[in-house]
């Protein structure tokens, strides 16, 4: 793997996905005319889109985290370096954070905001123990039955879990980050960040353990 071209597909993938999260967020609110739920269908659609084109494109180039989560389990598994986990990190949340502003440039809103959404409580904490869960349990099972089918098994899993999650499955801590970021149909207030990444880390760890256990070889 060539690092330098590994680290500017995590940052560019990164940015691309919260441009289509919070592109789709700002555009599917204003045609919708008040209808959340057609925001939240345009919302997750574009993000499942979004996500299998980066992955699929991508993929070869870096692993296609575009997620400390992600990261962070491949960094459990053994197989990236705590080097390399670190600068995927750091160049994801960079990345997203990038993104979000183009996306504000793109539809000529303020380009520096802090998002004034709630997204707070036990609930939505446990949905997002529950989404990053999900989103490795696909990962890892979709890697052990058919590598190829990964980019699409994720793509789905956002976008439905988009609407069977109550805190609509951020999953990633770079996007929680960047989504606090901008006070549109997609933002996270500051102040409830930190638990929503505090799960997602959690996930990451319980995660790595039950689904090297269930997707082990045969033999082991």
């Amino acid at each position: 793997m060539n690092t330098a071209r590994a680290y500017v597909a995590e940052a560019l993938g990164t940015a691309f996905l919260l441009i289509g999260v919070v592109g789709s967020g700002i555009m599917g609110e204003a045609l919708a005319g008040g209808n959340v739920a057609v925001a939240l269908l345009a919302n997750a659609i574009a993000t499942g889109c979004i996500l299998y084109a980066l992955i699929t494109v991508l993929g070869p180039v870096s692993g296609a985290h575009f997620n400390p989560a992600v990261t962070l389990a491949f960094r459990l598994r053994g197989e990236i370096g705590t080097a390399t986990a670190l600068i995927y990190i750091l160049v994801q949340i960079c990345g997203g954070v990038i993104g979000v502003w183009l996306t504000h440039v793109m539809f000529e809103l303020d380009l520096f905001q802090l998002s004034t959404k709630a997204r707070t409580g036990p609930a939505q904490y446990l949905s997002e123990l529950i989404a990053t869960f999900g989103l490795l349990f696909v990962i890892f099972g979709g890697l052990k039955a058919r590598a190829e089918a990964v980019p699409a098994l994720v793509a789905l899993y956002i976008t439905g879990a988009y609407w069977f999650t109550s805190s609509t499955s951020f999953a990633n801590p770079a996007v929680t980050i960047a989504r606090s970021f901008t006070d549109t149909f997609a933002g996270i207030n500051p102040a409830h960040m930190p638990m929503f990444i505090v799960m997602q880390i959690v996930a990451a760890i319980v995660g790595t353990a039950v689904l090297n256990w269930l997707f082990a070889k045969a033999d082991d």
